[in-house]
């Protein structure tokens, strides 16, 4: 019988995770509902938006006191920055808040500097130098990029621990858009270096595209939205959950190549003659 643990753990530079599924924090309406989202998803590995997250709620509690930082790994995140610079100060902000907790979060980043308001796409250049910069200060930079395959080997070549193209623009829910582009995406980041990371993020919308994305070869899925803003979070949780499982197994099981006509699942020798 398949266990859970048999979908392997991903290396994430110095960290290894036993979940292949990272969920973020925001857009919860409450945070006892975001805590328990987290729990239900499975994910041992959660982003934390250090300049935009609602860190305290009107009640005047924090973030904080609903995440439990000896079983999560914080990811903090550079979410809302525009430059190079800002991400940069973003980063080692959270670094400084991470270490001050003593959580292990605090040697990487999930670096994002986007282009603009209204699409959220990354900033290739600003991407690029920004990830140099952080890499040089001795971070792990899990990178958010489109899926540009020659962006993503650029941002490889200059340090990332983790390559992140977006499946579809942040929070639109449309999916994997182009699935040739995330198999580029692989084929050069993986070249010569099979166990090098690449996790779809941004996009997600339901648990097939989850499905589809570890199905496309990708290690893991970041998401937020698709759980945070559905009508039911916390089975929504539950439903990405098992599509990242499910996914995992189904790309390393071998599918069956795709046929114009039908063939036959029972034999045909050896059958009954009927009688004349």
């Amino acid at each position: 019988m398949t266990t859970e643990h048999q979908t392997g753990s991903l290396r994430l530079g110095s960290h290894e995770l036993r979940s292949r599924l990272i969920v973020g924090t925001g857009k919860y309406s409450t945070f006892e509902l975001m805590r328990e989202c987290l729990t239900i998803s499975g994910s041992d590995v959660i982003t934390v938006a250090v300049r935009r997250e609602r860190l305290v709620d009107a009640a005047g509690r924090s973030i904080l006191d609903f995440i439990d930082l000896k079983r999560y790994t914080i990811l903090p995140n550079t979410a809302g920055c525009f430059t190079a610079d800002d991400a940069v100060r973003t980063a080692r902000l959270g670094r400084e808040i991470l270490l001050g907790l003593e959580n292990p979060g605090a040697s990487w980043v999930k670096l994002e500097v986007l282009g603009d308001k209204k699409t959220l796409l990354p900033d290739p250049v600003a991407t690029l130098e920004a990830t140099r910069q952080l890499v040089a200060d001795g971070f792990e930079v899990l990178c958010y990029t489109s899926d540009d395959p020659i962006s993503a080997r650029r941002l490889k070549d200059a340090g990332a621990t983790s390559v992140m193209p977006a499946g579809s623009p942040i929070g639109s829910g449309q999916g994997v858009l182009n699935p040739n582009n995330i198999r580029i995406c692989l084929e050069y980041l993986k070249d010569g270096d099979p166990t090098y990371p690449v996790i779809v993020d941004a996009g997600v919308g339901t648990a097939s595209d989850v499905a589809f994305a570890m199905e496309l070869g990708c290690d893991g899925v970041l998401l937020n939205t698709a759980i945070a803003s559905a009508e039911d979070p916390r089975q929504m949780a539950e439903a990405m959950r098992l599509a990242c499982r499910a996914g995992y197994l189904a790309a390393r099981s071998g599918r069956i190549p795709k046929k114009l006509y039908a063939t036959a699942s029972s034999p045909e020798a050896g059958l009954i003659s009927p009688r004349s």
